[in-house]
């Protein structure tokens, strides 16, 4: 007898009971085969498999690399004083479980949709869908997120060259003393336009600026330890555990990047050989980055001296040598820098929708690929002017910590997703496998609900809010259009 999770005779069957009760409609799932098959293949076109493993790991690497050391920094430090490091640390632990379990899962299930796949394969439909629209958040949000520090870095620049600003009416959001983001809308049509040129030649476009953010972060440790001072450290815990857990909830937006790969299983020349080395690569030198960069900035300036400004690296620099020309060079690198953020976690969000709406869970206009360019060009556009605006118009600080507990939540199913699929198909080829299965997803999984605890009570009620509204427009638009739907009338 077959278990519940082996693939039916009828690749169009699901792997559920076809039971006229809503609880069995909610459960069906999508056989990993199917998934598979339909890899690529969108409205009028099909995505091209252009992407390399040098490729794919700059695509993570330019997601994750930036967002929490070029903008998040200034807001973290004063939570966790000099044991910042430890936060850092203690996030990337967090990712690092739950990275090897989206190793094993991209090896297995090359497709585009990430983490909603492997739950729809695994876990039936309804769960997929709130990890769908968790997605959503994690990527659509971000984008604003970081774009939204990117302005910050470019009135650094402007300031450091041409001595003057964008003024904070057009270079702050709402609430943060101006009236719309002007350079956050701005940073986000650009990489749009990358995008719609194609995955290959935006990928190239990444590789530069991850490069060049690679080179600025080293050349930060470089300069900022010479303004190193051991006195810094002497209180290393001042606000407790407690405030190195908070501050490793707000980091964790830091990592959330390290999975951009594996939206790009239908581009990747061989998925499943590539897509697990390049998340584990990317996040053990994310990671490294990270701690050595925040350990050389609490160093050089007391901790209780940092602000929530989004360009702390370019003041370090600037204290450290008195000039402004470092400062400027390091803001120049950041506006590229955060530009690859932009450009890769945009890339991100709209290969999740694409996936989402070739499953008919999402209007169909996602998932049409223009055949010229082999990209979901309406998709694109739909997703960029929204998260342009979002920028435009949201303070950092509650982006950012809204975008953690999506993160978390999606990471925490992807653990579970990869215990199910091991039970029901053992059997199946893996090209990478989690080591101490089930121990290690389930310590990532305990993680992943630990940090989300840590999270204020304020970013619970948004996320609350979040998925009552997923949930409406599932049972509303998703749960009668699903592909899967017509086998079970």
């Amino acid at each position: 007898m077959l278990d519940q999770g082996a693939p039916p005779q009828n690749p169009g069957q699901t792997a559920v009971s076809a039971s006229p009760g809503i609880g069995a409609r909610l459960m069906r799932r999508k056989p990993v085969e199917r998934l598979v098959a339909e890899g690529g293949q969108g409205e009028g076109g099909s995505l091209r498999r252009s992407l390399g493993l040098w490729q794919l790991t700059m695509i993570s690497i330019g997601a994750t690399l930036g967002t929490g050391i070029f903008v998040v920094l200034g807001e973290a430090v004063p939570k966790a004083g000099p044991a910042v490091t430890l936060a850092f640390v203690i996030a990337g632990l967090t990712a690092l479980f739950s990275a090897l379990s989206y190793a094993e899962l991209a090896g297995t299930i090359p497709v585009s949709g990430s983490s909603y796949s492997y739950a729809y394969a695994t876990m039936g439909e309804l769960i997929a869908w709130i990890c769908g629209w968790c997605l959503v958040l994690e990527y659509g949000v971000s984008v604003a997120a970081v774009a939204v520090g990117w302005g910050e870095y470019l009135n650094e620049l402007l300031d450091g060259t041409i001595g003057v600003t964008i003024p904070a009416a057009l270079s702050a959001p709402p609430g943060d003393g101006g009236v719309f983001n002007l350079p956050a809308l701005i940073v986000v049509l650009l990489a749009m336009a990358f995008l719609l040129g194609g995955a290959r030649e935006s990928a190239r476009a990444n590789t530069v600026m991850v490069i060049v953010k690679i080179g600025a972060l080293v050349l930060f440790c470089a300069i900022g330890v010479q303004g190193f001072r051991s006195g810094n450290y002497e209180n290393f815990m001042p606000l407790g555990m407690a405030g190195v857990s908070a501050a490793g909830a707000t980091l964790f937006f830091s990592y959330i990047g390290f999975d951009a790969a594996s939206t790009a299983g239908e581009e990747a020349k061989n998925a499943q050989r590539d897509l697990p080395r390049a998340i584990m690569l990317s996040l053990v030198i994310v990671t490294a980055l990270y701690v050595l960069v925040a350990a050389v900035a609490v160093g050089a300036k007391p901790w209780k001296n940092f602000t929530d400004s989004e360009a702390a690296l370019a003041q370090i620099m600037r204290e450290v040598t008195g000039q402004t020309f470092w400062g400027t060079l390091l803001a120049f690198c950041a506006v590229i820098a955060i530009a690859s953020v932009v450009l890769t976690v945009l890339y991100g969000q709209t290969r999740v929708l694409f996936a989402m709406s070739r499953d008919g869970l999402v209007p169909k206009v996602f998932a049409k690929v223009n055949p010229k360019t082999g990209t979901p060009r309406a998709n694109t556009l739909i997703v960029s002017l929204f998260c342009g605006v979002l920028a435009a118009a949201i303070p950092l600080g509650q982006l950012a910590d809204a975008t953690s507990i999506g993160t978390l939540f999606a990471f925490a199913l992807v653990n579970v997703a990869v215990v199910v699929l091991r039970r029901t198909r053992p059997d199946m080829p893996r090209t990478f496998r989690v080591p101490l299965s089930p121990v290690l997803p389930a310590v990532g999984f305990g993680f992943c609900l630990w940090m989300m605890g840590s999270l204020p009570a304020i970013t619970w009620v948004v996320f609350g809010v979040w998925m009552a509204a997923g949930l409406v427009f599932y049972f509303g638009y998703g749960y009668r259009r699903s592909r899967l739907a017509p086998s079970e009338k």
